[in-house]
C-alpha cells in the first residue's frame, strides 16, 4: 500500500520537471529567434512595401531626345514632395537643351535642362504640373547615412526596359570611385545596366537614398557592383543648382599621381602626397608656380593620406578663392598660393552650365534645305542609289547601295523627282531594297550625330521595327 502511495505521489513530480523543461526550451528559443524577428519586423509588411515601391515608381521619368528619333536616353525621377523639377545625371542628357519625358502613365511633356554639374554629374531638369495643375509629388531625400546590408530598389529603364526594378543590399556606404571628382558614392549590387543611370534608388519603404550614376569599371554590364550618388549629396547639389550658389570645381591643368612605396624609394623619400607628373601651360597649377616632379604634401595645413582627399581639401576652400598647398620641391619645403579664379575661365569651362541669360552669343546660321546630292547620296540611270558618302546623313538613316526611294512622306515620288527635290526637314522615307523588300527610314540632315549605323538587321537598325 505505501509503495501505491509513492509511485502516485511520483508522477506530479515527473509531470512537473516535463513543464519545466519545456518552458526553458521555449523561453531559449524565443532568446534565439528575437534578432530575427526585429530584423523582419524592421521591413514593412509586403502590401505595404509593395505600396511604397508603387508610389516610387510613379516618379520615375523615360528620357528620350527631342528630335524626330527620340533616342533613348535614359531615366530621370521627380525631385521632392511638391517641385518643378525632375533630376538625372549629366552624361544622360550631354549636350541637350530639352528632352522628352514620358512618366508611367505614358504622358509625354518636353524638359528644358536648366543646371548641369559635369563633374558631378547631375543635371536639373524645369517639367510643367500634373494634370491638375499643381506641382507633381516626388522623392524626398533620405537625409540620413546609407546603413550597410540595407536592402535597396534601383527603379529606372534599363537597356531601354521602361519602368523596370531591381532588387539589392548596400555593399559600401562611401566609396570615392574617381579621385578627381569630391564625391563618395553608395556601393550596391541592384542590378543596374545602361539606361538605369538617372533612376533612383530607394528603400523598402520608399525612401530616396541615391541616384543611380555608374556601373563598376571595366564592364560596361552589370557585375554586381553599381554606384549611386548619396542622397544627402545630391540633395546638396541640387539645392546649389537650382539656387545659383553651386561653385564651380576648378580645372587646376596637372595630372598627378599617388606617391606609392615602390616611388618613394625611388626619390629616398617618407612622406604621403601626389607627384606632379604634368603641368599644362596656362592652367590654374602654371599660374600657381607648380611643376612637374613637386610633391604636394598638405592643402591648408590638411596632410594628404589618399589622392582622393587632394580634391576634398580643395573643394573646403572653393568659397575663399584660393588654397595654400604645401610642397615638397628638390628635397626643400615650400608653400605655394593655388588661385581658383586666375585668368577667369568661366563657369563652362569649369563644368558647371546654369540658366543661360541674355547676350548668349548667337548660334551658327543653320542650312535650312539639303537637295540629295548634297547629302552624298548619288543615283545611277536605274534609279537606284549607286553611291554613298561614308559619312551621308542617308548611311546614318540606313540607305544602303541599290536602294529606291519609292515615297517621301507617304507621297509617291519618281527617281528623277527625288534626285531634284529639297529637303527641308525630318523627311519619311519607303525603301525598296534590291530584293523587293521595303521599309520605311527617316532622313534627317539636321538630326543628332553618332546616331546607328546599319548592322545587318532591320532590328539593330531601327529597336522600333520588330520581326515577327
Amino acid at each position: 500500500m505505501i509503495q501505491k502511495i509513492i509511485r502516485r505521489a511520483t508522477f506530479p513530480v515527473q509531470g512537473l520537471r516535463c513543464f519545466f523543461m519545456l518552458i526553458c526550451i521555449a523561453f531559449f528559443s524565443l532568446a534565439l529567434l528575437c534578432p530575427a524577428l526585429a530584423r523582419i519586423s524592421d521591413q514593412p509588411p509586403p502590401e505595404a512595401r509593395a505600396g511604397a515601391l508603387e508610389t516610387a515608381m510613379d516618379a520615375v521619368l523615360v528620357l528620350r531626345s527631342t528630335d524626330a528619333a527620340e533616342v533613348f536616353l535614359g531615366s530621370a525621377f521627380l525631385w521632392g514632395s511638391s517641385s518643378g523639377i525632375a533630376v538625372t545625371n549629366a552624361h544622360v542628357v550631354g549636350t541637350a537643351e530639352e528632352v522628352l519625358l514620358t512618366d508611367r502613365l505614358g504622358r509625354r511633356e518636353t524638359g528644358e535642362v536648366i543646371a548641369i554639374d559635369r563633374l558631378r554629374d547631375v543635371a536639373v531638369i524645369a517639367v510643367g504640373p500634373g494634370t491638375d495643375g499643381q506641382p507633381r509629388p516626388g522623392l524626398t531625400p533620405l537625409m540620413l547615412p546609407a546603413v550597410l546590408g540595407t536592402p535597396v530598389y534601383a527603379l529606372g529603364a534599363p537597356l531601354g526596359a521602361e519602368f523596370t526594378l531591381t532588387l539589392g543590399m548596400i555593399s559600401a556606404q562611401a566609396r570615392q570611385v574617381d579621385a578627381a571628382v569630391p564625391l563618395r558614392l553608395v556601393q550596391h549590387d541592384a542590378a543596374v545596366n545602361p539606361g538605369s543611370s538617372g533612376g533612383p534608388l530607394v528603400d523598402a519603404e520608399g525612401r530616396l537614398i541615391g541616384m543611380n550614376s555608374r556601373i563598376a569599371d571595366g564592364s560596361r554590364m552589370f557585375v554586381g557592383i553599381a554606384y549611386a550618388i548619396a542622397a544627402p549629396d545630391l540633395s546638396r547639389i541640387v539645392e546649389g543648382l537650382i539656387l545659383e550658389t553651386a561653385l564651380p570645381f576648378p580645372k587646376l591643368g596637372m595630372t598627378a599621381r599617388p606617391l606609392d612605396r615602390k616611388t618613394a624609394q625611388a626619390l629616398s623619400l617618407s612622406v604621403q602626397g601626389l607627384l606632379i607628373d604634368d603641368i599644362r601651360p596656362g592652367g590654374l597649377a602654371a599660374a600657381a608656380g607648380l611643376e612637374a616632379g613637386d610633391l604636394i604634401l598638405a592643402v591648408a595645413g590638411q596632410p594628404l593620406p589618399d589622392p582622393g582627399s587632394f580634391v576634398f581639401a580643395l573643394e573646403e576652400w572653393l568659397a575663399a578663392g584660393e588654397a595654400r598647398l604645401t610642397i615638397l620641391r628638390q628635397g626643400e619645403e615650400r608653400h605655394i598660393t593655388l588661385s581658383f579664379s586666375a585668368g577667369d575661365p568661366g563657369p563652362r569651362a569649369l563644368g558647371l552650365r546654369l540658366r543661360d541669360g541674355p547676350g548668349e552669343a548667337a548660334l551658327p546660321e543653320q542650312i535650312r534645305s539639303y537637295r540629295p546630292a548634297a547629302l552624298g547620296i548619288s543615283l545611277g540611270e536605274n534609279g537606284r542609289i549607286s553611291a554613298l558618302t561614308e559619312n551621308s546623313p542617308g548611311v546614318l538613316a540606313g540607305l544602303s547601295r541599290g536602294d529606291r526611294v519609292l515615297r517621301m512622306n507617304g507621297q509617291p515620288v519618281s527617281a528623277a523627282a527625288f534626285a531634284a527635290c529639297e529637303i527641308t526637314g525630318p523627311t519619311l522615307l519607303l525603301v525598296e531594297a534590291p530584293d523587293g523588300s521595303t521599309r520605311h527610314l527617316w532622313l534627317d540632315p539636321w538630326g543628332a550625330l553618332g546616331a546607328t549605323r546599319p548592322a545587318g538587321g532591320a532590328n539593330v537598325l531601327d529597336p522600333a521595327v520588330v520581326v515577327f
